[in-house]
């Protein structure tokens, strides 16, 4: 499948970023947000066999979710592309984020403070994997606001973790979180802490 590297820019490094969450967090918006090209997605509508077996309580108005993947691709600067995987959100296709985040330098955590507690499967899936992520407050509409610093307590985070809030839906507010993510990361495999799996490529 042809992700459009073909028209990558001449010597510059390319890397993955994993954007991950609960259903409904806004990961599908995230990528198409900031993709400069048309972002592939998975995804089926939410019928009546989710009856039981997916919370839709949350999100009434969602009729739809990701199966398998979002894949977007945004250049920062001239040097670096950053190849965007979102992560299906529901319980029942977690089994495919193993193939999802093999090679990816680092992921940012989607979440919704009104579902704070669908955060940590995610947030403990990536420390279990010793990748680098940050936490990426999804600022809803109507939605309370809390302070980074009790979000971070909330989700029991180390204080080096980064995390920050931001509109998924906002081009520059989500672009801000990839430079993030990608800013942490590399810190992290400079210092050797980053998981073992984490790469950069040159072209």
């Amino acid at each position: 499948m042809d992700f459009g590297q073909s028209s990558q820019p001449a010597g510059a490094a390319s890397t993955k970023i994993v954007v991950a969450g609960g259903f409904g967090v806004g990961k599908t918006t995230l990528v198409g947000a900031v993709s400069e090209i048309v972002p592939l997605r998975t995804e089926a509508l939410v019928t009546n066999e989710s009856t039981g077996v997916d919370d839709l309580a949350a999100t009434p108005m969602k009729s739809t979710t990701t199966v398998a993947m979002d894949f977007g691709r945004i250049t920062l600067g001239e040097d670096l592309v950053l190849y965007l995987f979102g992560t299906p959100g529901q319980r029942r296709f977690w089994f495919m984020w193993d193939d999802l985040v093999r090679g990816a330098i680092g992921a940012v955590v989607l979440v919704d403070t009104q579902r704070l507690d669908e955060a940590f499967a995610a947030v403990d899936y990536f420390e279990a994997k010793q990748l680098p992520f940050i936490v990426a407050i999804n600022e809803f509409d109507g939605a309370q606001r809390f302070p980074v610093d009790e979000v971070r307590e909330a989700l029991a985070l180390p204080i080096h973790t980064p995390v920050m809030a931001i509109d998924a839906r906002n081009r520059e507010s989500a672009k801000a979180a990839l430079v993030r993510v990608t800013e942490y990361a590399l810190d992290q495999i400079i210092s050797g802490i980053g998981g073992p799996q984490t790469s950069v490529a040159h072209y």
